[in-house]
């Protein structure tokens, strides 16, 4: 398994949620590697995301995406990829 690190400040954080809830999530779940995901508010103007996924390849095209593509509400900051090397 391999994860997505992406570490954002964040413009609006109500509007920033809702987008999560409504856009993000469903779109993750579409994808067929997706293992699921954990998004942390660390100060109203700072978060981060770990998504996992069972496959390396699904984990690199989700973090191209996230480089190119605009985000409504936050910006990325870093956006990293890495092995999943223990899970609970």
């Amino acid at each position: 398994m391999h994860a997505v690190i992406i570490d954002v400040t964040i413009d609006d954080p109500a509007a920033a949620k809702a987008n999560l809830d409504a856009q993000v999530i469903p779109m993750l779940k579409g994808i067929p590697d997706f293992v699921g995901g954990h998004w942390v508010a660390l100060a109203d103007d700072r978060g981060t995301s770990i998504v996992v996924f069972e496959s390396e390849a699904s984990a690199k095209a989700l973090a191209s995406q996230a480089e190119s593509m605009p985000m409504e509400h936050v910006t990325a900051q870093r956006i990293e990829v890495g092995e999943v090397l223990a899970r609970t």
